[in-house]
């Protein structure tokens, strides 16, 4: 697996106008709309969490802005890079890779944030929770080979909402 191919799965082609538009509300809203939703059409719970992150492109050095389901564990904030199941990891992981910092949105809220990724058994824990949060992350796992990265952010300082 290449580092810096970026692929489309179907899952992602099928949800293309639906994340643009919740990026859009979420972004508009100040995070009033957004922060939770309906993911029961997806075979997710009907309220989902979802937060804004703020990467800068590896190589154009703009900012991309995704929204992402997310769990809170052990005073963390959690989010899995799992692309729907593709064979390479999402642009935004990518991205994420290359710095030490990232901005974070929950609700009406934003921190900068430092970030790991867990290993062992602490992985396997946090695995399992993320798929309680989001049930199809398990469907996703078994249709691809690559590991599904699981990303653990430990907010710091609040900073303006972001903006798109």
């Amino acid at each position: 697996m290449s580092s810096d191919k970026v692929a489309m799965t179907e899952v992602e082609r099928a949800t293309l106008e639906f994340v643009a538009q919740h990026k859009k509300t979420y972004l508009s809203s100040g995070g009033r709309d957004g922060h939770i939703l309906d993911y029961r059409h997806l075979g997710g719970h009907r309220f989902t969490t979802c937060l804004l992150l703020e990467t800068v492109g590896r190589k154009s050095g703009e900012k991309r802005i995704t929204p992402l389901i997310y769990g809170d564990t052990g005073g963390e904030v959690v989010i899995v890079a799992s692309k729907g199941g593709a064979d390479v990891h999402p642009a935004w992981y990518l991205n994420l890779s290359a710095a030490t910092e990232a901005t974070i949105q929950i609700g009406g809220q934003a921190f900068r944030a430092t970030w790991r990724e867990p290993a062992g058994e602490e992985r396997a824990a946090i695995w399992q929770f993320m798929a309680g949060v989001y049930p199809p992350y398990r469907d996703y796992q078994a249709a691809t080979n690559r590991e599904i990265p699981i990303v653990c952010f430990a907010p710091g300082d609040e900073v303006e909402t972001l903006k798109g």
